[in-house]
């Protein structure tokens, strides 16, 4: 498991709620649509980042985690686990304070160098399925 109960419970309540979602768009069929209506249910501010920089769920979109001009606590990232790890070394490199792989998305350096960076990370598993769990 990539993130204990204690670090999902950390990202989800006190690194902050300005989450960047990473493969965001406007199409209704993909997870990250459904997953951002949820986190937004919880009080999340959910920041669209996809190269159409589409404005979803009434956020403004942008075409990458360096054009947003405001400071991103978390990284939710819905992209394959072949270009994950380039995600996650933006993360760093933005001043993010956690990033989370969704599920499916595993790529096991990004979460060492990650870890490494002093960032909290989750991997393989879903904001929205562990967020309504939490007491």
């Amino acid at each position: 498991m990539y993130g204990d109960q204690e670090t999902v419970r950390k990202i989800l309540t006190e690194l902050g709620d300005t989450w960047a979602v990473v493969g965001l768009s406007n199409n209704q069929d993909r997870a990250a649509y459904g997953v951002a209506a949820v986190l937004q249910r919880f009080g999340k501010r959910v920041v669209p980042v996809h190269p159409k920089a589409e404005t979803v769920h009434g956020e403004q979109g942008y075409p990458s985690l360096s054009a947003v001009p405001f400071k991103v606590d978390v990284v939710d990232v819905f992209v394959n686990s072949e270009l994950a790890g380039d995600v996650a070394d933006q993360a760093v490199s933005v001043g993010a304070d956690a990033v989370w792989f969704q599920l499916g998305v595993i790529d096991e350096a990004a979460y060492e160098r990650t870890r490494a960076a002093g960032l909290a990370m989750v991997m393989n598993r879903c904001p929205a399925i562990e967020i309504p769990q939490l007491p």
